[in-house]
């Protein structure tokens, strides 16, 4: 049918040429209904479900599905999107069966699923989340009585990963339970998660209260809250603890759901939140040493968030590793400092504050771009091993699951 209304269109199409640039607009055709498609000089909307989808016409060619531009074994496109004319413009339209058809001049033919359309639109885009999330302080996570994954069934189970998962994605922490106090064990856990990101500090490190590294960490002060790694220019997205061996007191690790405070700021004062989320901080990291030199400068708002849905997805947040300010103007400088210290009051205050004691056999995997860490000052010998992991390959792992993320 898509094909003979083509033809027959063709002939008035070319004797109507050339047309006004105001009436440069292709003809719906006959059987599709007026008010569910409507078509403009550079775009057409159409309605699905009730709500409005713009496209674009050179977008709409370009993510043509077919198999002449789509390969739908390596889903990698074929077609050379700078080939499209910018003025390109389907010649027939047509709504079938939940899908949207365009035949293009030259006879190309697309087929779009409404329902595609509609998820990958920026109307879409712009309602919905990246990733789900429950926003918590200590209360709500405790009530919700998050259950931590075994190490045995954890190693072998794939329903046990993806409940890890599922829980990392919601909360930004998750814990695995009865993992032997090895090193090498620790890396196995790790590994059945994500790679391993090799940093400075190595791949799979073990540390203790020696200072053999130029960061606090390495000594039995308390930290405050805090992520890590700021000083890269892609901070390290999952950082990993495992206590191994504790004879002494203190030193309870303390978690903060960075996220939490930052929406709590987004709805006390606009103005500050925008304020971290585009004001650019440096955050530096200096050591010199016999063994060790490192000179690492990262740079980024405190608050980073996607443009079409304002969703946060990455909090800096280091007040030992934070540079000096000379990113912004000195007119910009007091008022980041008023937007800082509300959102540290809120990072501060006790009721968001969840107290974990780490013991041998507990591995705790931790969002480093949403949820802070920290730890009450101890005493003794307390050794703990841990890593870093590429954010990318979790995220990956989730979605083979079929979770958002």
């Amino acid at each position: 049918m898509l094909g003979a209304l083509q033809r027959s269109l063709r002939p008035a199409l070319s004797r109507a040429r050339p047309w006004r640039r105001e009436l440069q607009v292709t003809r719906a055709c006959a059987a599709t209904p007026a008010a569910a498609l409507r078509l403009h000089d550079d775009h057409l909307v159409v309605h699905h479900e009730g709500t409005p989808i713009r496209l674009n016409y050179v977008w709409l060619r370009d993510h043509c599905r077919s198999a002449s531009s789509y390969n739908s074994k390596t889903n990698q496109r074929n077609l050379d999107t700078v080939s499209i004319d910018l003025d390109i413009r389907p010649d027939c339209t047509a709504l079938e069966d939940g899908h949207l058809v365009l035949a293009w001049p030259g006879g190309h033919v697309s087929k779009y699923s409404l329902s595609w359309l509609a998820q990958n639109s920026y109307e879409g885009k712009k309602k919905s989340s990246v990733q789900p999330r429950i926003l918590w302080n200590s209360d709500i996570y405790q009530n919700a009585n998050v259950p931590s994954a075994k190490w045995e069934t954890f190693m072998s189970c794939d329903d046990e990963l993806k409940k890890f998962l599922h829980n990392y994605l919601l909360y930004g922490i998750a814990f695995v339970d009865d993992v032997p106090a090895t090193v090498e064990a620790t890396e196995a856990v790790c590994q059945r998660v994500s790679l391993i990101r090799e940093t400075t500090y190595g791949r799979m490190w073990c540390f203790t209260s020696d200072f053999s590294r130029g960061d606090t960490a390495y000594s039995q002060l308390a930290l405050d809250r805090h992520t890590d790694t700021s000083y890269l220019q892609e901070p390290c997205g999952i950082q990993v603890f495992h206590c191994l061996k504790h004879e002494g007191t203190g030193g309870k690790t303390l978690l903060v759901d960075g996220f939490h405070a930052a929406e709590k700021l987004r709805q006390q004062s606009r103005e500050n939140f925008e304020l971290l989320a585009h004001v650019p901080i440096r955050h530096e990291y200096i050591e010199n040493s016999d063994n060790h030199r490192n000179h690492m400068n990262g740079i980024g708002p405190v608050l980073d968030v996607y443009p079409w849905n304002n969703e946060v997805y990455l909090i800096r947040y280091n007040n030992y590793d934070r540079s000096v300010i000379n990113t912004v103007p000195h007119d910009v400088v007091q008022r980041w400092y008023v937007a800082y210290r509300e959102l540290t009051t809120e990072l501060r205050r006790p009721e968001n504050e969840l107290w974990v004691k780490l013991t041998p056999g507990k591995v705790i995997f931790i969002d480093n771009w949403r949820v802070m860490h920290g730890r009450e000052s101890f005493t003794g010998l307390r050794q703990l091993c841990g890593c870093y992991l590429t954010r990318d390959d979790v995220l990956s792992a989730a979605r083979g699951f079929d979770l958002q993320a």
